[in-house]
């Protein structure tokens, strides 16, 4: 039946595919957000019509199957690299690295300029944890108590932090948003990181003039919050100077170029010699923190801190690395059932530049967003789709995966209905569209990434890489 499969393709009308790709985004949609389904279900009743599809247009199951395998294999270098990063990220947190930098972090509070403090703090801490989620739940929520004692408003406080978080969650290479905007599209992930600063480091710069502007409406108070996480910090024996060594390691190595992995194994190494200075873990305590994560002491109590400190593992990564190969099954299913090309082949005539090309898969990552609230499927799915728009206008790689997390990664916190909308919005009790104005890191990292692609600035193409 594989013999068949170009014929399928070439034959698919681009109306039924159109309609059959609807289906597919509404299964999706009202199963996540109107059943409050996990997006592994969804995926998987999405699959299941796919192939009931492509059993009544005669494809094999075993020809569908070897597909979906396929789309797989393109996207392994995120599922291998995601061990790294959960071994990675306990390494960190035992040896004191992720917590000194939080508390080096705190001393940047200024009554002054809250807001600018809440969006630089975040971003610091957001880098360190590589979660936006984790940031806003934890530092987050503290801002927004503090609120109270500095007159601030609480909705621009919540537009800092939100900004802070996902600005630190999209350039952190623990992030496993990241990691698959990188892997989808076939690219190292410090190249990746390296390509995403020429948008994000504009989008922060006029981020924080944002905020200073509207600094001044808020009055001194006191940082007792601040003292006690400092405080439960210290209480966890992991705050060294030496500790932030490892970080150091991490960045040397990613600026020389080194494959991600490499690097992540030197930092790994490096961060466990600097644990066996302040703290002798046992063989079988490394490998549970190894696996399940690392936790602060029982007979420790580190209140909110306790938490932020209770991370990694690879067995933290099994829920992003399930989303992972399922959306790229789904990915080879909409290939093989000539749904993908059929789309394309109707673009393909309309998308012959730079900026188009960005432009439409901008959108497409941002429409997912919208219409499912997922933004791991905004990322795969628009990244699979477009790889082979890109190629064919000899555009490099890197161009598409930084357009994918511009549009996807940090737009999905502004949707209400989005995983991150409603999470953040329970956590910070500040509703979407309360603090959607000011989450200016949010919208300019969309704005930029399109407006450097009809201007040509910073696009880079495979001929001038070669």
């Amino acid at each position: 039946m594989s013999t068949n499969s170009p014929t399928h393709n070439s034959q698919l009308d681009p109306k039924l595919a159109f309609l059959m790709a609807g289906i597919v985004l509404l299964i999706m949609g009202v199963t996540m957000i109107s059943f409050g389904w996990v997006p592994h279900l969804s995926l998987i009743l999405a699959i299941c019509f796919l192939l009931l599809m492509g059993l009544l247009r005669g494809l094999s199951f075993d020809h569908m199957q070897s597909e979906m395998a396929a789309g797989v294999v393109s996207g392994s270098g995120a599922i291998y690299l995601f061990f790294f990063i959960g071994l990675m990220v306990a390494a960190l947190m035992m040896s004191g690295a992720i917590p000194t930098l939080m508390y080096f972090g705190f001393e940047l509070i200024s009554p002054r300029f809250y807001y600018i403090s809440a969006f630089v703090l975040t971003s610091i801490i957001g880098i360190a944890l590589g979660s936006s989620l984790t940031t806003v739940a934890t530092l987050g929520v503290a801002f927004i108590g503090m609120s109270n004692a500095f007159d601030a408003n609480v909705a621009i406080a919540a537009g800092a932090v939100v900004s802070g978080a996902f600005f630190g969650d999209k350039m952190s290479p623990l992030s496993d948003t990241g990691t698959i905007a990188s892997s989808v599209v076939g690219i190292d992930l410090f190249e990746h990181l390296r390509n995403m600063m020429y948008t994000t480091v504009p989008a922060w710069v006029i981020s924080v003039l944002l905020f200073w502007m509207l600094s001044g409406q808020t009055h001194a108070g006191n940082l007792y919050q601040v003292t006690v996480l400092q405080g439960q910090l210290i209480e966890s024996g992991l705050v060294h100077s030496y500790a932030v060594l490892p970080f150091a390691v991490l960045v040397i190595l990613a600026l020389l170029r080194v494959n991600a992995i490499y690097t992540i194994i030197c930092t790994i190494i490096s961060a466990l010699i600097i644990t066996y200075m302040h703290s002798s873990p046992s063989i079988a305590e490394l490998g549970s923190y190894f696996f399940a994560g690392y936790t602060p002491a029982e007979n420790l109590d580190l209140g909110e801190v306790g938490g932020m400190l209770t991370r990694g593992g690879i067995q933290s990564m099994f829920f992003t690395q399930t989303i992972v190969i399922l959306a790229l099954s789904l990915g080879g299913l909409l290939k093989t059932l000539g749904i993908l090309p059929a789309l394309l082949e109707g673009m393909r005539d309309k998308l012959t530049t730079a900026g188009q090309a960005i432009f439409a898969a901008a959108m497409s990552a941002l429409s997912i967003n919208v219409l499912i609230g997922e933004q791991y499927l905004s990322i795969l799915l628009s990244g699979t789709a477009f790889r082979p728009t890109f190629e064919r206008l000899s555009l490099h790689p890197k161009n598409l995966s930084r357009t994918i997390e511009d549009a996807g990664t940090v737009i999905n916190p502004l949707v209400p209905w989005s995983v991150c909308g409603v999470f953040i919005s329970q956590a910070l009790e500040v509703p979407v569209l309360e603090y959607l104005p000011y989450a200016f890191f949010c919208y300019l990292s969309l704005l930029l990434t399109i407006l450097f692609g009809f201007s040509g600035i910073t696009i880079s193409r495979l001929d001038k890489q070669s």
